[in-house]
């Protein structure tokens, strides 16, 4: 279900006239030689578009008019091989929509030190140009990514495909729709939030159905259909009946392939991309969605528990921005449970109660049938595993009431000292950077949920990056983090976003 475009991103060289033609056509050569070289590498998920030279005011504006028109152009990378008046480009760049990344490059690795003239300096001069270039942005208060580096090297290539995925993201966020089929969880205020103002800042919808309405597109799934995904289950899991009657266990996984498909039919239908359930609402369900849910993440659909659209919408986003990476880890819904606070063994034990996504799974997954207290229905089948270890991050969007906050946590998940035999869900554990206990205590200070939205596959940088193009305030927990900086960072924070 998870269908992303091909995207591609415009490479746009600024220059002037000054130079004579002679130069402006080493300067297209030089541009198009980039390009190709770029879209040679392997190290970009995205195709990149070569456009002729800009050198005047009416071609830029014409030029970023043209990418805001293009529903396959995710966003514009702007270089300045020589010195290109930046004055030039203030119309073009108030009115672009899209994600831009400056990059600061030059075509040539090393000064010719032999044969350097004037002539050379006068083309070969982004150190020059790049730096007009991006004073009128911060002149204009304006977002973009800068990147340094040489267009040659890996390392370069790779922080340029890694800005694709965020500007992706930026993009595709406007469509993101979630489906509430209940109500936020009583009481609870984390999970609550603004909509009208999401839909603003993040293009977000977010709408109401009744349970029932949802159930009844279970109830018109055929057997036929139920008992091919049945089959499914059973060839792609193992299967865990722990003395269970063979027969009932098969049923209960039928009714979660029931819920599989209807609530995929019906979110198709209305055109949804995430969706959230709660185990106090679930009508004429017979059994909170679990195994299903897991199911349509792997899918590509957000979710989010207790009526948590803010998370559902994230996970859905962040699944988009991984699409395609080569050796994805995964990425999934999580919440934080309980706390091994052994020295040197610290870390915070994740799950849900069932709605895990297997993508992070590491080694066998099996399918668990288990009472569930909450949700006063028969026995829910689920997907049980471990999830693989490596680093990772762990977001959460709050609403402060007058603005939205990203919290971005660094985090080393691993494997758990002893197996957990009598639990039956999915579970992570991770340690948060820089430790437990600043980790936790910071997460607290910024009003981070217990929900998250986890990947193995993004960085800090690239969230944060999104935050920024979304013009909300993002919070970083890693490696550097302390408490008094961190708090003074808030405070700083709530001056600037008020």
């Amino acid at each position: 279900m998870l269908k992303v475009k091909n995207y591609q991103f415009w490479f746009c060289t600024g220059s002037q006239d000054l130079y004579g033609d002679e130069c402006l056509s080493h300067v297209a050569a030089h541009s198009k030689e980039i390009v190709e070289k770029l879209n040679a590498s392997g190290n970009l998920p995205y195709e990149v578009v070569w456009k002729p030279t800009l050198i005047t005011n009416e071609l830029i504006r014409k030029t970023m008019n043209e990418a805001n028109m293009d529903d396959n152009c995710a966003g514009i990378i702007t270089w300045m091989h020589t010195f290109s008046p930046a004055k030039s480009w203030i119309l073009g760049l108030q009115e672009l929509r899209k994600p831009l990344l400056h990059l600061h490059t030059q075509y040539n690795r090393e000064i010719p030190y032999d044969t350097i003239d004037m002539d050379f300096m006068n083309e070969n001069q982004a150190a020059h140009g790049d730096r007009e270039y991006g004073h009128i942005f911060s002149r204009l208060h304006m977002e973009r990514k800068v990147i340094m580096g040489y267009w040659e090297d890996k390392a370069t290539q790779d922080r340029i495909g890694s800005w694709m995925r965020t500007a992706v993201g930026v993009l595709e966020s406007s469509h993101i729709r979630v489906m509430r089929i209940a109500d936020n969880m009583r009481n609870v205020a984390v999970t609550e939030g603004d909509k009208v103002e999401a839909q603003i800042k993040f293009g977000w919808e977010v709408d109401a159905y009744p349970v029932n309405e949802i159930a009844e597109a279970v109830k018109a799934v055929s057997k036929a259909d139920i008992d091919a995904l049945v089959e499914e289950y059973y060839s792609t899991y193992n299967i865990l009946l722990e003395g269970r009657d063979e027969k009932e266990f098969r049923q209960h996984v039928a009714v979660q392939a029931g819920i599989e498909i209807g609530f995929e039919r019906f979110l198709e239908e209305k055109n949804y991309q995430a969706i959230v359930t709660h185990f106090g609402d679930l009508g004429a369900l017979q059994q909170l969605p679990g195994l299903a849910i897991q199911r349509l993440m792997a899918k590509g659909y957000g979710f989010g528990a207790e009526g948590d659209w803010k998370t559902a919408a994230m996970v859905r986003l962040m699944k988009i921005m991984t699409e395609g990476m080569k050796g994805a880890k995964g990425t999934s819904f999580m919440e934080d449970y309980t706390y091994n606070l052994v020295p040197g063994k610290e870390g915070i034990l994740q799950s849900h109660m069932l709605e895990v996504c297997p993508t992070i799974a590491d080694g066998p997954i099996s399918i668990k049938e288990q009472p569930l207290s909450m949700g006063d229905r028969e026995d829910p089948a689920r997907l049980v595993f471990t999830a693989k270890e490596g680093k990772a991050i762990a977001t959460s969007l709050i609403d402060l009431g007058n603005r939205f906050r990203l919290i971005i946590n660094d985090v080393n998940c691993k494997k758990t000292e002893r197996p957990m035999p009598k639990l039956p869900v999915a579970t992570a554990f991770w340690t948060p950077e820089p430790n437990l206990q600043t980790g936790a205590e910071a997460w607290i200070l910024a009003g981070g949920a217990h929900h998250t939205a986890f990947s193995y596959d993004l960085t800090a940088e690239q969230m944060g990056d999104w935050a920024n193009s979304m013009g909300i305030e993002a919070v970083y927990i890693d490696k550097d983090t302390t408490i008094r900086q961190f708090n003074n960072e808030l405070k700083w924070n709530s001056i600037y976003y008020r």
